[in-house]
């Protein structure tokens, strides 16, 4: 596998987004979108029951705060369309995200799953509550 974080830094750069640290399994990309909004994808490298003992990595993007309110039918078609992502719920918090493979993921997968991931949780960010806030 490659450097995940060398990785995240340089498709920051190539994006032109804000790359950060948090260590060696967990960075954040601030990923550039139209209309001048940004979106936070998270980046996570992790072992988990998940992946059945495999190194996975996962993406993750905030949406808004979970309300019962919400339209969960439409989330969960529009799980249906998406291709790497999906909606989901984790830690009060309506999400975007995706999840990979190490061991089988390159690079052009990644940029297309941290893209998805972006696009899609800004869409409903903005679907849901009018705001750029994630």
């Amino acid at each position: 596998i490659m450097d995940f974080n060398s990785f995240m830094k340089s498709y920051a750069d190539e994006i032109g987004g804000n790359y950060s640290e948090y260590d060696t399994t967990k960075s954040v990309i601030i990923v550039p979108l139209s209309d001048g909004r940004f979106q936070t994808v998270v980046g996570l490298v992790k072992n988990s029951e998940k992946f059945h003992g495999r190194l996975g990595i996962e993406f993750s993007s905030k949406v808004c705060e979970m309300q019962d309110k919400l339209d969960f039918k439409a989330m969960l078609e529009e799980n249906a369309r998406l291709c790497h992502s999906k909606l989901a719920i984790n830690e009060g918090y309506i999400v975007v995200e995706a999840s990979t493979f190490t061991d089988t993921a390159t690079e052009n997968l990644l940029r297309e799953i941290i893209q998805e991931v972006a696009v899609q949780a800004d869409e409903w960010e903005f679907k849901l509550t009018g705001l750029d806030v994630h």
